[in-house]
């Protein structure tokens, strides 16, 4: 009993790392590409080589809502099993 409950706090702290992690990549590449203040020097001289990160910001979100549904349903399972499972 005491190792399921362990498992499941493991698995939810696995799913916060997660979920931090994710936001912190998403606010980082959006303040890279749409950040406030006039142009620094390398983002005016480079200006034809500006990529959308939007495309690749909505593959990594759709990857993490994969991942964290797969981690909610493992802490349900864990929850559910009975103690002489």
């Amino acid at each position: 009993m005491q190792g399921r409950r362990i498992a499941r706090f493991l698995v939810h702290a696995a799913l916060l790392v997660l979920i931090l992690a994710v936001a912190a990549f998403n606010v980082m590449n959006l303040m890279e590409a749409y950040g406030g203040g006039p142009p620094y020097y390398a983002r005016s001289t480079n200006m034809d080589k500006w990529t959308n990160p939007l495309p690749l910001l909505g593959v990594v979100d759709a990857m993490t809502i994969v991942v964290a549904t797969v981690l909610l349903w493992l802490s349900r399972r864990l929850r559910r099993q009975g103690p002489d499972q």
